[in-house]
């Protein structure tokens, strides 16, 4: 047995060290899903990342991998229940759910999910920081050791024409994401994946806290930027969707403990 073998045997016997869980069926998957969809959500309101009607986070069916659930039109993030989701097909049809579908997330979402199979969810809201950023046409650079996690990481979509409800404009997104972890859309926001929801979750919080970092240092003065060797090193250690999960379960236990309504 090798060590890191060992190491995963220790963790697995004696230590509590919580990992990506596994389902015996497509309904406890679907449930877990939609679980951590609500859930993050109500992270997403509780940090302040709705601006009206605007943003959307989506996890991709397991069973009907060319549908997707996703927050219903214009309700609050910070009500959503897993009751509330609505799943949406290829077409932009509503078959399970009692809510319209944003126009712009079906746009968007549907050409990121058909692009990239491997993406379970997306994430994208118009947060302040991120729209900020966006503003400037800028990408995220490697100043502090958690924007590493984004190195050579992301793709600039570096066009805007308008509330995306054109399937081509989504396409041009897609693009423009390639197969990274997030993009960032100019004069418009973030947009993150992940494997997970709690991945393209904590990518988009993550994302937006570093561009915070990155307007804030730049207007206090010259920074100083990590070397590229270092931060490609940075990135392989924190950059993978396993650390993504990982660091956002914190959060999950924190909105799930006091808001256990979102489960109904």
């Amino acid at each position: 047995m090798s060590d890191d073998e060992k190491f995963l045997d220790k963790l697995a016997t004696d230590l509590i060290f919580r990992l990506p869980p596994t389902f015996e069926t497509v309904e406890e998957e679907r449930r877990h899903r939609k679980e951590r969809l609500a859930a993050a959500l109500r992270v997403f309101g509780k940090f302040g990342f709705e601006e009206g009607v605007a943003g959307h986070i989506t996890a991709r069916d397991p069973e009907h991998t060319d549908h997707f659930w996703v927050n219903p039109f214009g309700m609050s993030f910070k009500h959503i229940k897993v009751s509330d989701l609505i799943l949406v097909n290829h077409q932009g049809q509503v078959v399970e759910g009692r809510y319209p579908v944003n126009e712009a997330a079906f746009a968007i979402h549907s050409q990121v999910h058909q692009a990239r199979p491997d993406v379970v969810a997306a994430a994208h809201s118009h947060s302040t920081h991120g729209r900020a950023i966006s503003a400037l046409g800028q990408r995220l650079e490697p100043i502090t050791q958690d924007v590493c996690a984004f190195y050579q990481d992301h793709g600039l979509f570096d066009d805007y024409t308008g509330v995306v409800t054109d399937l081509e404009e989504g396409k041009r997104i897609a693009a423009a994401l390639g197969d990274h972890k997030a993009v960032i859309l100019r004069n418009h926001g973030l947009l993150t994946v992940g494997d997970s929801v709690d991945a393209a979750a904590w990518w988009f919080i993550t994302m937006e806290r570093s561009c915070q970092v990155q307007l804030l240092a730049k207007a206090a003065g010259q920074v100083v930027p990590i070397e590229h060797e270092n931060a490609a090193l940075t990135h392989q250690q924190i950059g993978n969707d396993l650390v993504g999960w990982i660091n956002y379960q914190p959060l999950f236990d924190q909105i799930t403990r006091e808001q256990p309504d979102l489960f109904d």
